[in-house]
């Protein structure tokens, strides 16, 4: 339990401060805690930051599995559902998401590499069920899919530097149109 403390309360201070300007003595005194206690569940500063990043991207991958497993879905459903999931996600861990993208390079190239090969896992499912849908003419022939899942990844997970879900339009409700953006276009007619 203190593990996950240290972790939820690291994730809103790095979202506010940043991970630079964030110190053990940031997070430990928000916990009122001992160093001590930080280096019993984390080696370093880093290790915590490579773990949010793994829960995250971890998370999401699971996520996305179940999606995709699901047979009783078209293709273009599986990519709906997607990115439901990630406009979702910016209410519900919008925060996690905010320092997964924003603070990944204070990890060091080891730790970045693993997390990128994770991302890039996920961009290529997602690949995977265009090429599925062009196959089986559910979707035009003439677009590459790694594109349209590089076009996909942009439109959602850039949402995260705008987005509020508790404004005027709901997650689900942005999730609606950039699956009729993204799956039907915006030319009328």
């Amino acid at each position: 339990m203190i593990k996950e403390e240290i972790t939820k309360h690291s994730i809103q201070l790095f979202e506010k401060k940043g991970f630079s300007q964030t110190s053990i003595q940031d997070i430990v005194d928000v916990l009122d805690v001992t160093k001590g206690t930080f280096y019993y569940y984390f080696s370093s500063k880093e290790q915590l930051l490579m773990d949010i990043h793994l829960q995250y991207i971890d998370n999401l991958l699971s996520r996305q599995q179940m999606i995709f497993d699901n047979t009783s879905l078209t293709n273009k459903e599986k990519l709906e559902e997607v990115i439901l999931m990630l406009i979702k996600d910016i209410k519900e861990r919008g925060s996690s998401g905010r320092v997964f993208f924003r603070e990944i390079r204070h990890l060091n190239n080891m730790n970045i590499s693993k997390v990128k090969e994770k991302r890039n896992n996920f961009r290529l499912r997602i690949e995977e069920v265009v090429q599925e849908g062009i196959k089986t003419k559910e979707f035009q022939s003439d677009l590459p899919a790694d594109m349209i899942a590089f076009g996909i990844l942009g439109v959602t997970n850039y949402s995260y530097n705008w987005f509020n879900p508790n404004g005027d339009v709901s997650p689900e409700e942005l999730a609606e149109i950039f699956s009729k953006m993204i799956l039907n276009g915006i030319v009328s007619g």
